[in-house]
């Protein structure tokens, strides 16, 4: 409300001019909104994919996936009931960095050479998928202000700007490790779908390498085997001496 004093000039009353301040000022967080704020935060949120991670390391160890090898599949499970769950299986526990060649071999051992390539692939573009969507909500936000080294500097810049054409050379040219590339992929501000059809085109070499060996492992001399274990050991080979001479390149970055 307006008041007229003697000179003419309108001022505000006491009580509107309260009432405008009150307004004014912003009410205080709740208890509710400001735990919210806590457990939304960046921090939090990595702190959550640390512990998730753990746990699942520590369920893979309790459980001893490699045991397949040795003792075979479950004879409760056939089929291609056998192959999902293989497969649904090989992904969760890439995430918690399982080494895949292990996985791999055990596919062949088990379901051939076909079945167990599907079975492998379909695994290893789930577990890159689940570990991406894991680092990039969890764990980005958190992370990229730490990427200060020049070799991790230079990692992120190559996934950010070439995302397709780096991934696909991690994945043709084993070293990097599996869960290593999926999450600094997800730190790194690469696009999901290339990311997995990098990692689908990527990875057939490799897979199938390992399939076949763990496929006729039973026959060390045969061809077939001589060639999948030269199809992993001569990548390999190649893949250490791209990185030996890359070396320079990273450290001028």
């Amino acid at each position: 409300m307006l008041d007229a004093n003697r000179s003419g000039t309108a001022t505000a009353s006491p009580r509107a001019a309260a009432t405008e301040f009150a307004v004014a000022v912003p009410a205080p967080a709740g208890f509710t909104t400001r735990c919210t704020r806590v457990l939304l935060s960046p921090w939090s949120r990595l702190s959550l994919l640390v512990a998730l991670l753990a746990a699942a390391a520590s369920s893979v160890l309790l459980f001893e996936p490699q045991r397949l090898l040795t003792q075979g599949w479950p004879p409760q499970v056939a089929g291609a009931t056998a192959v999902v769950v293989f497969a649904a299986a090989y992904g969760l526990i890439t995430v918690a960095f399982v080494p895949r060649p292990i996985l791999n071999l055990a596919a062949g051992a088990l379901f051939g050479s076909t079945l167990g390539m599907g079975a492998a692939m379909a695994g290893t573009v789930l577990g890159a998928w689940l570990s991406f969507v894991l680092g990039r909500m969890l764990g980005q936000e958190a992370l990229r202000p730490l990427l200060r080294g020049r070799w991790m500097k230079a990692a992120d810049n190559q996934f950010s700007r070439h995302g397709f054409r780096s991934m696909l050379a991690v994945r043709l040219f084993p070293g990097v490790p599996f869960w290593a590339a999926n999450y600094a992929a997800a730190v790194s501000r690469m696009r999901c779908a290339p990311f997995l059809l990098a990692t689908a085109l990527g990875s057939i070499p490799n897979v199938a390498a390992y399939v076949v060996a763990g496929a006729r492992a039973s026959t060390p001399t045969s061809p077939v085997f001589l060639i999948s274990v030269a199809a992993i050991v001569l990548p390999a080979l190649a893949g250490g001496v791209v990185a030996w001479k890359k070396r320079h390149h990273l450290r001028t970055k």
